[in-house]
């Protein structure tokens, strides 16, 4: 089980930012979680949306280099230590984590952590078995409204 994130090149310079923005809010996209990881001359915007494939289209449309990726998305409990658990199931495994980024949802007891990982099938078998549970494309849309 996995969500389609978008990521997006996003040159280091003014205004870029606030024109995505508006590019999605003209679109109806509704953003659901994001991160950005920069440098001094770009950086690379990862989106968690409403509609990944129209926003993919509307990006690449609007001239700017977006790619569609898979991710992991858990639910942990929102205390000290809630996210320990998982990492230490995919140390034990060695399966390596490329990136990560968490949002917090409207249920007081959780927070939904995405992963980026090489191994993703046997990452969600062994998360899951683990009593981890995976978030879906409409979990997360449903979470955040």
């Amino acid at each position: 089980m996995s969500v389609k994130q978008i990521s997006v090149f996003v040159e280091n310079k003014s205004g870029r930012l606030a024109e995505i923005a508006s590019i999605l809010r003209e679109n109806q996209i509704d953003i659901r979680a994001l991160t950005l990881a920069d440098t001094t001359k770009f950086g690379i915007l990862r989106l968690i949306v409403n509609d990944p494939e129209k926003t993919l289209q509307i990006l690449r449309d609007a001239g700017m280099t977006v790619s569609l990726t898979s991710v992991i998305v858990i639910a942990v409990q929102d205390k000290p230590g809630g996210l320990c658990g998982a990492l230490d199931i995919l140390s034990a495994n060695n399966i390596d984590v490329e990136y990560m980024y968490a949002f917090i949802s409207r249920d007081d007891t959780c927070a939904s952590v995405i992963f980026r990982v090489a191994a993703e099938e046997l990452a969600s078998k062994l998360l899951t078995e683990n009593g981890f549970r995976l978030l879906e494309q409409e979990d997360i849309y449903r979470l955040t409204k």
